[in-house]
């Protein structure tokens, strides 16, 4: 059984075969465009892996949904991942970064993705119809989060911001926030904002 595999049975993330190839796909394309990019710190399977997981703990407890927009994809965490389990939800990748973009279009083609878009823009400067979920990892504070993504949040749109062990010093407790928390992250949820 694959190291990934058995992370996945460990934590109860749900997989299929499909997904687990595509998975094992993205962390081979990511550490050979990884040498030469520098796209992200994790510099060996076990590594990615790690990044894999934190991205995949939240279907653990996310209702479902039918599109979601990521801000600040990065080299793909959180948002192609969550692409890659769930493909019949459609993902707005939104990436600034030329090189990461090029990785992301990379992986959308490689991986045979079709539920995903990428935006190769700020969140500031980009028009979208609000999504169901909006997530991000490691971007900013959240309050400058929720300030950057209210274009994009309509009365239905849930938040899934990815979280250190700060992020009690930035939010309010009446806020109706979930917090969920996995090793070092903590998942920040609110259903419906």
């Amino acid at each position: 059984m694959s190291s990934l595999k058995h992370q996945l049975k460990t934590y109860h993330i749900p997989f299929d075969d499909q997904m687990l190839e595509r998975l094992e796909r993205y962390t081979a394309l990511l550490l050979e465009w990884n040498r030469a990019h520098n796209l992200t710190g994790a510099k060996n399977s076990q590594e990615v892996e790690e990044h894999l997981i934190d991205s995949l703990y939240p279907l653990r407890f996310l209702p479902p949904f039918d599109s979601c927009a990521d801000i600040g994809t990065g080299a793909g965490f959180p948002g192609l991942i969550l692409a890659i389990a769930l493909p019949k939800s459609h993902f707005d990748l939104i990436e600034p970064l030329k090189k990461r973009v090029a990785f992301l279009h990379y992986c959308v083609m490689e991986l045979g993705l079709s539920n995903v878009s990428i935006h190769a823009k700020r969140i500031e400067a980009l028009t979208l119809e609000a999504p169901d979920l909006i997530t991000s990892r490691a971007v900013t504070s959240t309050q400058t989060l929720l300030s950057l993504a209210r274009p994009l949040i309509a009365p239905h749109t849930s938040i899934l911001f990815y979280k250190g062990e700060r992020v009690l010093g930035e939010i309010q407790e009446e806020e109706g926030y979930t917090i969920t928390p996995f090793k070092q992250r903590r998942y920040l949820f609110k259903q419906g904002v």
